[in-house]
């Protein structure tokens, strides 16, 4: 299983939507900027993040993005489905783990149980989570790159 660029870039965007401060709003281009993500590509992602519900769109001059919840109630699996098609593991099933096959093959107990286990690892974690996290490390590193810490314990 392979979460798409599209799907880490909206992870990282949002982190670093909520850095920048959830009470003005962030341009897309400062967010594209300090995450070498093209411009027009996070466009493309926050056009779905709008739809989902989880960013707000302010216009005009010192428009930008804002959160439209609060961190701590936004779980990265909002995110990534909000970009992604489906969390699946394979491609016979559908969003909700049923399979499409006319049969059910023998292996779906497996690719069931991963992908309830991937969902419930990516919603214990929120927002306001791995903000903390990457703020810490660029406390800790400089103002590099979002690294997160392993977060296996989480499972």
């Amino acid at each position: 299983m392979r979460i798409s660029n599209k799907a880490q870039y909206a992870v990282r965007a949002m982190v670093r939507l909520n850095m920048c401060g959830s009470d003005r709003p962030v341009s897309s281009k400062t967010i594209a900027e300090k995450e070498a993500i093209s411009l027009a590509f996070l466009e493309q992602i926050f056009g779905k993040l709008r739809r989902a519900g989880l960013v707000r769109s302010l216009r005009g001059p010192g428009g930008g993005y804002v959160l439209a919840r609060n961190a701590g109630q936004i779980r990265i699996h909002e995110i990534i489905e909000s970009v992604e098609q489906t969390l699946a593991p394979v491609a016979c099933m559908d969003d909700k783990g049923r399979c499409n096959c006319d049969e059910q093959c023998i292996t779906h107990t497996v690719w069931e149980g991963l992908g309830r286990r991937v969902r419930h690892f990516l919603s214990s974690i929120t927002l306001a989570d791995l903000t903390a996290e990457a703020m810490e490390k660029m406390a800790l590193k400089g103002n590099g790159p979002i690294i997160f810490r392993d977060l296996e314990e989480r499972q």
